[in-house]
């Protein structure tokens, strides 16, 4: 009876995950319909395997601990090498930062446990520590799990953006800026960038319009649209297969002002954004917002790179009012048993 009643919940959430996805891709709900229909697809297949459901818990239980122990060093080792490559900017110590948040939550967590579990042998130092610190210890607990899984689900759904099959067919491929190096080259960054939409220019049975976008900014002595394009007119691709976008200063920009230009022309309009991995979806919430349907293409960015990227990317889809909000009120209904033991 378990069993069959899971199976319906899961292909419940697999069905509507599916017609919220396939209706726009850019909407943050399809990240936690996705986050529990696997997790309830998980546990299905765990029902499923009978005899073995058991053993199957522990092992999970067993895998899910020592990577909570493994991911706040792995944050913190992994912001050490951004700042010896990419030097000491903000942004730069986002998964530093994020590690030392995630591993202070750990102890606090193992604290209340331990602290718990010793409680009941009627310690008067023990029952001290938790009348005195119990509140802060549980507070600092249950908002440092929250964001972390808050931030797993965000994780788990850009990844998802970038294994899913994609059509090989586009009238248009936009490819999104970046800042150049002497103010005329392109970066690895960029030309990851460039490159993929060449991959995709490639493989297109009817080759697309590429559309390297990308204003001037005050320390670069060309745009980077027209420096993306000298890279792919040197890569052999035809000048002519080339619209520069050469105005815009932000991401939003790109693709406003690249959704006029494929608006003023009178062919078909299948297009393709291709940015770096981490990226693709807040660029497709921008292309939602400006109307440019579009399919998010990702490039490969650095292993280093990528995790001070995603958290970057996470902090600003959040900072959305809307978003916000949303993630306050859930912060506030996981505190319910912080507020119960403080006011009981």
């Amino acid at each position: 009876m378990t069993f069959t009643v899971l199976t319906g919940i899961n292909i419940f959430f697999w069905i509507l995950f599916y017609i919220c996805f396939s209706l726009d891709r850019s909407r943050y709900r399809n990240a936690y319909l996705l986050f529990f229909a696997l997790l309830v697809t998980l546990f299905n297949a765990f029902l499923f395997s009978g005899s073995y459901f058991n053993g199957l818990i522990v092992i999970l239980i067993l895998i899910i601990f020592l990577a909570i122990l493994i991911v706040p060093f792995f944050l913190i080792h992994n912001g050490i090498v951004m700042i010896r490559k990419e030097g000491r900017s903000l942004s730069n110590l986002l998964s530093l930062f994020f590690g030392i948040m995630i591993g202070l939550g750990e102890i606090t967590t193992f604290l209340i446990v331990g602290l718990a579990l010793n409680s009941s042998n009627g310690n008067e130092k023990i029952l001290k520590i938790i009348e005195t610190y119990g509140d802060l210890l549980l507070f600092v607990s249950i908002s440092v799990i929250y964001l972390s899984v808050s931030f797993l689900i965000f994780m788990i759904y850009t990844l998802f953006l970038q294994i899913i099959p994609k059509k090989k067919d586009f009238d248009y491929v936009i490819i999104h800026g970046a800042g150049l190096l002497d103010g005329n080259r392109v970066s690895k960054l960029l030309s990851e960038r460039i490159d993929k939409a060449i991959e995709v220019y490639r493989k297109d049975p009817t080759p697309p319009i590429l559309i390297p976008s990308g204003g001037q900014g005050t320390d670069e002595t060309v745009s980077e649209a027209q420096a993306m394009a000298q890279y792919i007119i040197e890569k052999k691709l035809p000048e002519d297969k080339i619209i520069m976008e050469d105005r815009s200063t932000t991401t939003y920009e790109n693709l406003l002002n690249s959704k006029k230009i494929i608006d003023e022309r009178e062919d078909n309009k299948y297009v393709a954004l291709v940015t770096s991995n981490y990226h693709v979806y807040r660029a497709l919430r921008y292309a939602r917002k400006v109307g440019l349907k579009c399919t998010g293409i990702g490039s490969h960015v650095a292993f280093y790179y990528w995790p001070s990227a995603l958290i970057r990317e996470y902090i600003a889809v959040h900072a959305e009012p809307k978003h916000l909000l949303i993630l306050i009120l859930g912060w506030l209904l996981c505190l319910i048993p912080f507020f119960y033991n403080m006011f009981s």
